[in-house]
């Protein structure tokens, strides 16, 4: 007698939460944060709203686990990890290099969305601002202290200046500029800020 193999509930959880992630990426995408509903991300994706509940506590929960499971199909993409920061010995090409990076980052549609509303939400709820700097902010910014202190190490910047401050020169006109969305964010821009920043940290004769 033929037995029926049963259901793995694992896999069907695993299609569910995907699911939900796409539906939750392409609803804030398509329509922006304030109209997108868990109503409406439990019908995108064609589950039951308790099932999102279950998993999730808030809408900006569930944004925030698709924006990290984004995140995690792009590192498998590029070959299992994120990408490093470039050491190539010229710290200026470097950082353009990842600048230009950023941009290109924060002028994605997908992208945008996703983070101009978890930054938004982050400053009314607490909890969820700190988890994201800390799984989304920190992650990203270590890498320009570490390529930093190379530098530091090399002679190419002031060994009493501070990676953490000097990486907000870098960072901070950029998400200035995207979040007030008065003059376009570009590469030409960023090429900037590296020079202006540059001139403040290379050793002083």
């Amino acid at each position: 007698m033929a037995t029926t193999k049963a259901p793995d509930a694992g896999r069907r959880s695993d299609r569910s939460r995907r699911a939900i992630h796409d539906a939750a990426l392409a609803l804030v995408t398509e329509q922006g944060y304030r109209r997108t509903t868990i109503e409406g991300i439990a019908a995108r994706a064609g589950v039951g709203k308790q099932t999102i509940y279950r998993w999730w506590p808030s809408k900006a929960a569930v944004l925030m686990d698709a924006f990290l499971d984004l995140a995690g199909r792009a590192a498998e993409d590029a070959g299992g990890s994120a990408p490093g920061f470039p050491d190539t010995g010229d710290l200026a090409a470097d950082l353009k290099t990842v600048l230009r990076a950023t941009v290109d980052e924060l002028n994605n549609p997908v992208l945008e969305a996703v983070t101009r509303a978890l930054t938004a939400e982050g400053i009314v709820d607490a909890k969820l601002g700190a988890e994201f700097v800390q799984q989304l902010l920190d992650p990203q910014l270590a890498l320009y202290v570490t390529r930093l202190r190379a530098a530091q190490e090399a002679g190419h910047v002031r060994a009493e200046v501070d990676p953490r401050i000097a990486l907000e020169l870098l960072i901070g006109p950029l998400m200035h500029r995207w979040l007030l969305r008065t003059l376009p964010l570009t590469h030409a821009y960023a090429d900037e800020v590296v020079d202006y920043a540059i001139g403040g940290l290379t050793p002083r004769a």
